[in-house]
């Protein structure tokens, strides 16, 4: 058989694969829409981050390859995707505009098809999810550099939303241009983070410029996009976004450079077997009353993953504290806990319970 025969049979068995493939799909969103349809009428959640997370598992369980078990399951999210936005796509708001890293994140969570509304301040995504405007938000929590992003923490003291995802990304910054050219670049512009994240590399590369602080980093990106003397730090993906060139790659300072983001709304998550709780509180101003309210966490070995304390701006060095340990709010030893905490608590605050992300 000649070659050129060799690869039309080839093609042909690709060709009747992909027929195959598609009766699947098709088969699969049928079942998905019947799916949907019986949440509707019985007022399930449309968003099952642990049924998701078992489904991707078992997934990546079953493969044999040659496909790596990360790109089968970044596949098989699409689909799920897809299939979800038979009926009405997940609509949710994102701090933008397009081609912020929270944008980026959306799609990481939920798959591409979903419907994204971006919007100026951290604020204004919660706002628009409290007002039931979309179904979620995603904002950023804190940065491995940086630390925390501290109006994001400030806003659960006053609102009734719930964390229902958590999501770690690596974040790698580039220097975009309308030129391309370094000596062109009089301004640099970037969420305050960014900025931080990357200042070493600023300090060598650049004498005399200024810094304009912006909301996002693809805002950043815009400003560049409209004069030729301000450059953005900003992910390399805004560079199609905003026909922007790349004046320099990867320029954070510590190359493990990873935020961490939250999907927040009203739902509740039951327990996936691999959860992280997420509480605020806080406590009578007397001696001893912190290591009181985290001994019962350490009488029953249950990790700390981050602790914190913020201003609560209502009385002067007066804090509250943000904590996250593992397990699920719902199972009972957790709630022993909590309720012995709570002892030492002037109030104490569940912020969700949702399944761990990857590191």
């Amino acid at each position: 058989m000649s070659s050129k025969k060799q690869l039309e049979v080839l093609r042909d068995q690709i060709d009747e694969i992909d027929g195959k493939l598609l009766d699947l799909l098709n088969l699969r969103a049928g079942v998905a829409l019947k799916v949907s349809e019986f949440k509707q009428k019985n007022a399930f959640k449309v968003y099952d981050p642990v049924r998701e997370k078992q489904v991707l598992q078992k997934i990546k369980s079953l493969n044999s390859g040659p496909l790596s078990s990360d790109l089968v399951k970044s596949v098989f999210k699409q689909i799920i995707s897809v299939c979800r936005a038979i009926q009405k796509p997940i609509a949710l708001t994102v701090l933008g505009p397009k081609g912020s890293y929270s944008h980026q994140v959306a799609t990481r969570i939920l798959g591409m098809s979903v419907s994204i509304n971006p919007v100026v301040t951290i604020e204004d995504v919660f706002i628009d999810v409290e007002k039931g405007k979309n179904l979620f938000g995603v904002v950023p929590v804190e940065n491995s550099a940086e630390g925390s992003v501290a109006n994001v923490l400030d806003k659960f003291l006053d609102t009734d939303l719930k964390i229902c995802t958590e999501y770690y990304e690596r974040i790698s910054h580039s220097l975009l241009s309308r030129s391309g050219n370094i000596d062109d670049i009089k301004v640099v512009a970037s969420h305050p983070q960014a900025i931080g994240q990357c200042r070493k590399w600023l300090s060598r590369r650049f004498n005399n410029v200024d810094y304009k602080e912006t909301s996002s980093t693809a805002r950043a990106a815009q400003l560049a996009s409209e004069n030729e003397h301000i450059a953005a730090i900003a992910g390399e993906f805004n560079t199609s976004i905003y026909d922007l060139k790349i004046v320099e790659s990867s320029i954070e300072d510590y190359p493990n450079n990873t935020t961490r983001f939250f999907l927040i709304g009203y739902q509740d998550n039951k327990p996936s077997g691999s959860d992280k709780t997420s509480i605020v509180f806080s406590l009578k101003d007397e001696p001893g009353a912190l290591s009181s309210a985290l001994l019962p966490f350490d009488n029953e070995n249950i990790n700390l993953t981050k602790i914190e304390s913020r201003p609560t701006r209502k009385k002067s060095w007066e804090y509250v504290f943000f904590v996250d340990f593992e397990g699920h709010s719902s199972e009972n030893l957790v709630q022993e806990v909590l309720g012995n905490v709570s002892k030492s608590c002037i109030f104490l605050k569940i912020l969700g319970s949702y399944p761990k992300g990857k590191v």
